[in-house]
């Protein structure tokens, strides 16, 4: 008669999988903080991004002869004061509980060729040296 011999794990070898499993869950468990909150940033600077693009094109567009935006209102030359821009990307010129991103900007140049510092900030109520981050833009208009 023969004997069979059946094969199967033995308890160190189940243990050691077990400790491998647990070591590399731990692993990546400890990286999603980081992954969240790098993925928070990259969110907040494309929104910012996106923000100053539309007021510089809203800029760009504005006629020779005029001398304020018609979306945003912005007077060349005159540094406005800060606007404040919710999640969605519309704006107000006072700090509500939806502003999550707050706008300064500063004109230099003459009266033919101006330039502007377009700086955006997050959080709106924050102050730009307590800001979790910002995006700035330094951009020409010819007015001539």
């Amino acid at each position: 008669m023969k004997r069979r011999s059946k094969c199967a794990f033995s308890l160190v070898e189940v243990t050691l999988a077990l400790g491998i499993a647990a070591f590399c869950l731990i692993a990546i468990f400890g990286l999603m903080p980081v992954g969240v909150q790098t993925n928070r940033n990259a969110t907040s600077q494309t929104a910012a991004t996106n923000i100053i693009a539309a007021v510089v094109a809203d800029l760009r567009a504005t006629p020779k002869n005029s001398t304020t935006s018609s979306q945003f209102n912005i007077a060349f030359g005159t540094n406005p004061p800060p606007m404040y821009f919710d999640g969605a990307g519309q704006f107000a010129t006072t700090l509500g509980a939806n502003s999550r991103y707050q706008l300064n900007m500063t004109w230099t140049g003459s009266a033919g060729l101006r330039y502007a510092d377009v700086k955006v900030t997050w959080p709106a109520a924050a102050s730009a040296t307590n800001a979790s981050g910002s995006v700035e833009a330094f951009t020409a208009f010819d007015r001539k």
